[in-house]
């Protein structure tokens, strides 16, 4: 089994993938019915196989969440 150091990591299904010349951008629906979209090279998304429908896992990995309201 793999593992990461990674702390924030969501279990969802692929919703929707827009693929572009160099990127694709991937939304994974949670079990909630929240979504999270990533953007990822077109190539990852090939490698990984991804389809609508996948399950697959998001992870977050970051430093600083920034919050800003008006």
């Amino acid at each position: 089994m793999m593992k990461i150091s990674a702390r924030n990591i969501l279990k969802g299904k692929v919703q929707r993938i827009v693929n572009g010349p160099v990127n694709s951008e991937v939304t994974v629906r949670l079990p909630g019915g929240e979504e999270v979209v990533s953007i990822i090279t077109r190539s990852s998304a090939q490698d990984l196989d991804l389809k609508e429908g996948k399950e697959v896992y998001a992870v977050i990995k970051a430093s600083h969440v920034m919050i800003a309201v008006d």
